[in-house]
């Protein structure tokens, strides 16, 4: 009798996934990173995994199953005293959750000391650990956001000790290399697909931003546009973040004050889409990216994109929208988009289109799971 092998069990460790798995516990912050691991959790498990999460605590049960995803419970963010909470909750609670889990690989995105948390614990209890790139800076010794030299320190340890680091770009995948000498794989984001595709005329947001209001995000630099377009509805999307409390109240009463802005304030992952559905074009002001969901969410709903950033230059070669270099230029594509309705129809198709070919799920998945298969058999 042949005996069966065991299919890989994962544990993706993404302490703010819950409110992306967990429709009850959204109103929490959430961003892109968090997107891409519940995405990826959800499609393993379709294809039979056995899959976990290390989520924070909001109070859920440990142990709860969302989509067949077992969540085991940390620690709450604020939990524990300055200095000593390093070790005590932080530590010591991760690594009990990991070892509840029990996964042979966990995977772990975003710089941070988690990283090197998750990579000791692997090597503890002879785990494999993968490690996904979020953001440019994540590749980049020189610009992580981190406070702490130590936590930088377990950063650079755990990366440079990951059993498979991925990346979101072919020019994250070449930051690596260049400043950690590290050999990564690009794999294309994941994206919720949608089955419907409004027309020109029946999308009531003429222009969408959405972002957490952050200040590398320049959230203040779309009210300035909002001022440029009078005649042109405005709307955005973006909640309080970590680290920049004091932006948030200042970019919502200088909204107040502009009668073609509409700032909603934050809007839950599961509600967003309803948004860019509706939207001619999505504006993102950003400084620093790494391969932003909005594109994609959007994108798949055949938005145009206007922006400062873009990815391996997919944007000016697909026709996916414009990549600007200034202000004027951001107003000039902005008008584009909003008022011609040929050209706007052009670009919503090859949106489309790129996204069929591009980022299909198994574009992803397919590379992602070979990967593990080798990196498990060593």
């Amino acid at each position: 009798m042949v005996k069966q092998c065991k299919k890989t069990s994962f544990c993706f460790v993404g302490l703010t996934n819950l409110p992306v798995l967990a429709p009850e516990y959204n109103k929490h912050e959430m961003g892109g990173a968090q997107l891409q691991q519940t995405l990826m959790a959800k499609a393993l498990v379709q294809r039979g995994y056995e899959i976990s999460m290390v989520v924070a605590d909001y109070g859920q049960d440990d142990g709860a199953i969302w989509d067949d995803i077992v969540t085991y419970r940390a620690y709450r963010l604020d939990a524990g005293l300055p200095v000593l909470r390093f070790i005590y909750p932080r530590w010591v609670e991760a690594w009990r959750a990991l070892k509840r889990a029990n996964a042979d690989v966990y995977h772990v995105t975003c710089s941070g000391m988690l990283v090197g948390l998750v990579v000791l614990f692997a090597r503890r209890y002879g785990r494999k650990v993968i490690f996904r790139a979020a953001h440019d800076d994540d590749c980049n010794p020189n610009r992580l956001l981190m406070k702490y030299f130590r936590d930088k320190k377990l950063y650079e340890y755990g990366l440079r000790r990951a059993d498979l680091v991925t990346t979101q770009s072919k020019k994250q995948e070449k930051m690596m290399m260049d400043y950690y000498n590290i050999v990564s794989l690009t794999l294309p984001s994941l994206v919720e697909q949608t089955d419907c595709v409004k027309g020109f005329k029946k999308r009531t947001i003429p222009v969408l931003w959405v972002n957490y209001i952050r200040s590398y995000k320049r959230p203040a630099l779309f009210l300035d546009l909002s001022e440029k377009l009078p005649d042109v509805e405005m709307h955005m999307i973006g909640g309080l973040s970590d680290g920049f409390a004091d932006l948030y109240p200042d970019i919502c009463d200088r909204s107040k004050k502009i009668k073609n802005l509409f700032f909603h304030g934050q809007v839950p992952y599961h509600d967003v889409n309803d948004y860019y559905s509706q939207a001619r074009v999505l504006v993102n002001t950003s400084e620093s990216e790494g391969f932003s969901n909005s594109y994609l969410q959007a994108w798949v709903r055949g938005v145009p994109v206007v922006t400062f950033i873009d990815p391996d230059g997919v944007i000016e070669r697909e026709g996916l929208g414009k990549c600007v270099h200034d202000f004027d230029e951001m107003l000039d594509a902005i008008r584009l988009y909003v008022t011609n309705e040929n050209e706007w129809a052009c670009v919503s198709k090859r949106c489309q289109s790129f996204m069929a070919n591009e980022f299909g799920e198994e574009k992803a998945m397919g590379p992602f799971i070979r990967a593990v298969e080798r990196i498990t058999s060593l």
